[in-house]
């Protein structure tokens, strides 16, 4: 985590990481039900993991072209 805090700027980090994070925040309060702080946190940072993926490979298709 430290390490994604220094590699980006603020405003970097908030235009990259906003729409994956709202998206998995928004997935984990309405599907995740596990009714485990840890499960429920280990699958809120998976999401989160593969939503960014998605979201980056798609935003490089957009780029590249």
């Amino acid at each position: 985590m430290y390490t994604l805090w220094r590699s980006l700027t603020g405003k970097g980090m908030f235009i990259e990481q906003l729409g994956a994070l709202g998206s998995a925040l928004t997935i984990a309060e309405l599907f995740y039900k596990f009714h485990s702080f840890t499960l429920e946190c280990i699958a809120f940072l998976a999401t989160w993991y593969l939503l960014d993926l998605l979201l980056s490979r798609v935003r490089a298709v957009f780029v590249t072209q």
